[in-house]
């Protein structure tokens, strides 16, 4: 009797045992990055970036070769077996946007066709981001469209960043994380700016005002929006500051940044409200036409960008660009779906 009732106590002594051998083991295979049928491809948009990722969770990148026919189609082979795996893409909406996003398609499809298990795009930049609603009669809804098109290829999950429109999400029939580079811009912010306890965080437009606020109240400072009219797109007309900038340093920051009118605009009206240094935090820094010429001539400290686009050229351009590397969420956010764990924690931290 004696003996049978410590067999059962020595099972289960030896079942916490076992329980916490394998934490000890899970957490050793965690920092080790050593993740069973996992493969990460990257498209040509942004090698760069692709490479972080994946030396960030200690993988290879997989074997891709991309071409192109004369009459300019797009050619792409998968170099190796992706059969039964969990398959990662990586491609950010820049550069040639129609040629990257046709080339993920076809990478997302030849990898379904391969009987990969799970095809994941990692778009860090959502490509016909801002095409997201009907805002004139016989107007397209472009953003819904590349989500038909993303699910029609193959695609299982999305990742994306600080997507223009977060009812974006609602477009797909299959999941979306949308990651936010607030964590990383508070870190920035704190390390970066001495005075950043007597700051005011600015909108550009009315439409970035949750984006705001959400920031100003984290760091515990006051917050100003500018209200914009534009007569037609890429130009602005007027522009009414409404908050209070004074003696502080305003603190500019938005979504994206194409031709740069409007955060250019913005900071004029800053200076002259009175603000003692103005700087712009953007998520993706697209710089095209006269971006770069307008930064420069601009009263900015500095335009941060995070690297969903590459910034190298640019920065080469405009010594203003600094650049936040963001390429640790990702990576963690693959981490995480890979293992099929909760990637929440990463709307409010940045991972070590």
């Amino acid at each position: 009797m004696l003996r049978r009732r410590a067999g059962p106590r020595a099972a289960v002594g030896g079942g916490a045992r076992r329980s916490g051998d394998e934490e000890k083991e899970k957490s050793v295979g965690a920092a080790a990055a050593t993740m069973p049928n996992i493969k990460i491809f990257s498209g040509s948009s942004h090698q760069d970036l692709s490479q972080k990722i994946a030396d960030r969770l200690g993988l290879e990148l997989g074997k891709v070769v991309t071409k192109k026919f004369s009459n300019q189609e797009t050619c792409v082979e998968i170099g190796e077996s992706v059969r039964g795996e969990d398959v990662y893409i990586v491609q950010s909406g820049c550069g040639e946007i129609n040629d990257n996003l046709m080339e993920l398609l076809i990478m997302i499809n030849a990898c379904k066709i391969a009987s990969a298990s799970r095809v994941t795009a990692v778009i860090p930049c959502f490509p016909y981001a801002r095409q997201d609603k009907k805002d004139k009669s016989r107007a397209p809804i472009s953003a819904k469209l590349v989500a038909n098109m993303l699910s029609v290829a193959g695609a299982d999950h999305i990742i994306t960043m600080d997507l223009h429109a977060s009812q974006i999400q609602g477009f797909f029939d299959i999941p979306v994380d949308n990651l936010y580079a607030e964590p990383a811009v508070l870190k920035w912010i704190k390390e970066n700016i001495a005075e950043w306890k007597n700051c005011t965080i600015v909108s550009p437009d009315a439409g970035g005002a949750k984006r705001v606020t959400s920031i100003a109240d984290r760091l515990n400072v006051d917050f100003a929006l500018i209200h914009k009219e534009r007569k037609k797109a890429n130009e602005v007309d007027r522009m009414v500051l409404v908050g209070d900038v004074k003696d502080r340093v305003a603190i500019l920051v938005d979504d994206m940044a194409d031709t740069c009118g409007t955060i250019c605009h913005a900071a004029d009206k800053l200076v002259s409200a009175g603000a003692t240094k103005v700087y712009a935090i953007l998520t993706h820094g697209i710089f095209s036409g006269p971006a770069i010429s307008r930064i420069n001539n601009a009263c900015f400290e500095a335009v941060v960008v995070t690297n969903t686009i590459p910034q190298e050229d640019k920065m080469k351009q405009c010594p203003k660009i600094q650049v936040i590397d963001i390429s640790m969420i990702l990576a963690e956010a693959i981490r995480r779906t890979h293992n099929g764990e909760s990637v929440s924690y990463l709307f409010s931290h940045v991972p070590l």
